[in-house]
């Protein structure tokens, strides 16, 4: 169970900050930037929530419960598995959590013409924030694979999977979002030469 009753601890002001282990790492590990890049991610998905809720409530609940799901990434990456038994069952995704995201872009995918050029981030203030999202979950991505490939570190493939479809869910729902408004903003190779 998680009690926040004291916000600043002062622990953090020699520069690192406690996993869920209470092991110390600096505030520029790997690990952590991760976990707060997936922070990040969840961060730019809630503004984007303020303009879907009235919009779409139905995919406004989907991204809700990625946001939940966001937090129990965060959760794994603070928690790395070190061969020990923890003193508690450490949060991990799961497969059933990807295989959600797979359907949920299957769902919103469906309407949406084929694409013949690529999509500028753009459109609907929705559209534009789910696109920022998609950044950001791609950059967590590149961490957690980088983190992955790290000596003594890991990340288990279910958490991997999960922010690789994140990105992709991003991109469908974003589109989706435009189709409802007249459609993608599509680049135009060499338009401005």
């Amino acid at each position: 169970m998680v009690v926040l009753n004291r916000i600043y601890t002062r622990t953090g002001d020699d520069g690192t900050t406690a996993l869920a282990s209470g092991a110390r790492r600096a505030k520029f590990d790997l690990r952590v930037s991760a976990y707060g890049t997936v922070d990040e991610t969840n961060a730019c998905i809630g503004l984007a929530r303020l303009h879907c809720a009235s919009e779409d409530p139905e995919l406004d609940a989907m991204l809700g419960r990625i946001q939940n799901d966001l937090f129990d990434l965060g959760a794994e990456l603070a928690s790395p598995d070190t061969g020990e038994k923890p003193a508690f069952e450490p949060l991990r995704i799961v497969q059933a959590q990807v295989d959600r995201l797979e359907a949920e872009i299957d769902q919103l995918n469906r309407p949406l013409g084929t694409l013949r050029s690529f999509v500028l981030p753009g459109g609907t203030p929705g559209a534009a924030h789910l696109h920022l999202a998609r950044t950001v979950s791609r950059r967590a991505e590149r961490l957690m694979v980088e983190l992955s490939q790290g000596e003594g570190e890991n990340v288990a493939q279910p958490a991997l999977k999960f922010i690789n479809r994140l990105s992709d869910f991003l991109f469908v729902a974003s589109r989706h979002l435009n189709a409802r408004a007249g459609g993608d903003v599509l680049w135009t190779p060499g338009q401005n030469r």
